[in-house]
């Protein structure tokens, strides 16, 4: 999807970001060893702007978004909101903590685990707004209003999730979101636990509703085929890394990174009498305990050389905005 009037302001800037949780082989060992979830990553979310992030389970998305928001603490790097550093979040006041909390929010991907069935859907999108000092008439006005711009009703506030279809519960904990009046809205999966003609429903409010309010998206998810349609840049991660940053139309067009390429060749083509060549990778993916050496994506990389095991790649401009990791650009 591309947009005539996106803004040029930054609004999130992400620079070097790692996040590593320490692990013992066993009980009885001394030394410390760490999983490399997020190894250095780097972007800039711009207002009104959507952000795809993709690529297989366990690359290090989720950790990515849990990190952005400081539910995961960050390693190293840091992470700015306009011009103020929020990458330890907790090192402010708590009122201005609370400020800094109500731009960044989050849709968490199972519709079912993330709402409690024992609170109603006026607790569930009220309760955050009472913590945050609204009062009980603007908070009346404001559940009201984001239930109605979810295709929900006033009146089903006094339900109970388990009410609900799990497309609704999704566009439940959409509206949770926007209650704060976010300007920053990370969706982690939102779409992936929903059935294919649901998913483009979702897809399409979510659309609507940055229309409506100017937000940022950060839309993370496993499935190119999805993030097309919603993402004005794409991030492709692997094993914790950024390995392509691009706008959506030339990662689709003009991909460069053979992981991307993989990927790509992945999403089923609709017209059976079109066939396109499918990559088939090498072997699993490297746990990130034990990343290998050099580009990270080696051992399973179909146009691997001399080399890549020694190096690890940097995030290099190879075309207008267009950035890959890969020695093939060197």
């Amino acid at each position: 999807m591309s947009k005539e009037n996106i803004l040029t302001e930054n609004l999130l800037t992400v620079k070097d970001l790692e996040v590593h949780f320490p692990y013992k082989e066993s009980y009885f060992s001394l030394k410390k060893k760490y999983v490399y979830a997020v190894d250095g990553v780097s972007f800039v979310l711009k207002k009104g702007e959507t952000l795809g992030v993709v690529g297989e389970s366990g690359c290090g998305k989720t950790t990515l978004g849990m990190a952005i928001i400081n539910l995961v603490a960050p390693t190293a790097g840091s992470v700015f909101y306009k011009d103020r550093d929020i990458t330890n979040i907790y090192q402010y006041p708590l009122k201005e903590r609370m400020d800094f909390q109500k731009k960044i929010q989050i849709i968490f991907q199972d519709p079912y685990s993330s709402l409690n069935p024992k609170m109603t859907l006026n607790r569930i999108i009220g309760d955050p707004l009472k913590i945050h000092g609204i009062p009980k008439k603007e908070r009346e006005e404001r559940i009201a209003d984001v239930l109605t711009r979810v295709d929900l009703t006033p009146e089903h506030g006094h339900r109970f999730p388990h009410q609900f279809s799990g497309g609704q519960r999704q566009r439940i904990g959409i509206a949770r979101s926007l209650a704060l009046q976010p300007n920053i809205i990370i969706g982690d999966e939102p779409v992936s636990a929903l059935d294919v003609s649901i998913q483009a429903q979702v897809i399409n409010l979510l659309i609507r509703l940055q229309k409506e309010f100017n937000l940022s998206y950060i839309f993370i998810a496993h499935d190119l085929a999805v993030i097309e349609h919603i993402s004005d840049r794409i991030a492709v991660m692997y094993l914790g890394k950024i390995v392509e940053l691009a706008e959506a139309k030339e990662i689709y067009q003009n991909p460069k990174h053979p992981y991307t390429k993989a990927l790509l060749s992945a999403i089923p083509i609709p017209n059976p009498k079109k066939k396109a060549a499918r990559i088939i990778l090498e072997g699993d993916v490297p746990g990130p305990r034990n990343p290998p050496s050099g580009c990270s994506f080696h051992p399973r990389c179909p146009s691997r050389f001399t080399g890549c095991d020694e190096t690890a790649p940097s995030l290099q401009e190879v075309g207008k905005s267009h950035f890959t990791a890969c020695h093939l650009y060197d």
